[in-house]
């Protein structure tokens, strides 16, 4: 049986398992049948020649190996402490998100990082931190403020997703929010009115105690992974995509 290396998000950690990335996305999410709760799952397949540079991994042949009944191991943890930083950018491979029914979406990079014009933007950071942030700066400026060394607070490597705001990314102010599933809304405009009306000030934290997990339906453009040197992106289907061909991935993500 072939062993696969992950790094999952929820919590941050370095995984080997003898599961393909949907089933063990599936494991993840739902769990063995004793489980009673489910939950949202994300994670990347990476590279594990290259990760064997930053992480000793020389015992995973002894270690990721079936139970005496045949059935693959599930899970072996390398790492739970600052793994993303030590992942090499080069060893990122697709990226999985899984929802609570166990419905698998995968997302490819694309080398050509996005180009979008408007005045505000809504991040979710997901490690190695994770508050909601609002910001003047496109993903592509925003990753490479968070890890600037220059500033007095920074990251060396961050993962983030861009979320929607619908009207209110180019107009704060009077822009409809009616569409928006988010909570404290007039705290969320507030802060991008903020954003807007102030030359110097690029982010503002909208919630520093937000919970790891948010909803996928929520998903704007895609995920980002990077530090200043290199950055990874991973785009969000379409519209029209998750209501043809990830109907089913798109139907669970959407139920509560």
């Amino acid at each position: 049986m072939q062993t696969y290396l992950y790094l999952s998000l929820y919590p941050e950690s370095l995984i080997a398992s003898m599961l393909p990335p949907e089933e063990f996305g599936r494991y993840l999410s739902i769990g063995t049948t004793k489980r009673v709760s489910r939950q949202e799952a994300i994670f990347f397949e990476l590279d594990m020649d290259l990760c064997a540079k930053e992480f000793d991994l020389s015992d995973i042949a002894e270690r990721c190996v079936p139970h005496s009944d045949g059935e693959p191991k599930h899970t072996v943890y390398y790492s739970i402490y600052r793994v993303l930083e030590r992942v090499p950018i080069k060893a990122f491979k697709d990226m999985y998100l899984t929802t609570r029914q166990g419905k698998v979406l995968t997302l490819k990079q694309n080398p050509a990082l996005p180009e979008i014009s408007h005045c505000c933007f809504f991040y979710q950071e997901i490690i190695p931190v994770n508050p909601s942030i609002v910001s003047s700066l496109d993903p592509i400026k925003f990753a490479e403020f968070i890890t600037d060394k220059k500033n007095k607070l920074y990251v060396p490597k961050i993962c983030f997703v861009d979320l929607r705001l619908g009207k209110l990314a180019d107009d704060p102010e009077e822009g409809s929010a009616a569409d928006l599933p988010y909570s404290q809304l007039d705290n969320l405009r507030k802060c991008l009115q903020e954003i807007k009306n102030t030359a110097d000030k690029h982010t503002k934290t909208v919630d520093r105690r937000h919970p790891e997990h948010f909803l996928f339906r929520t998903i704007n453009h895609g995920f980002f992974v990077g530090s200043m040197q290199k950055l990874l992106y991973y785009p969000f289907p379409s519209e029209k995509e998750l209501n043809s061909t990830y109907y089913e991935w798109w139907r669970s993500a959407k139920r509560k």
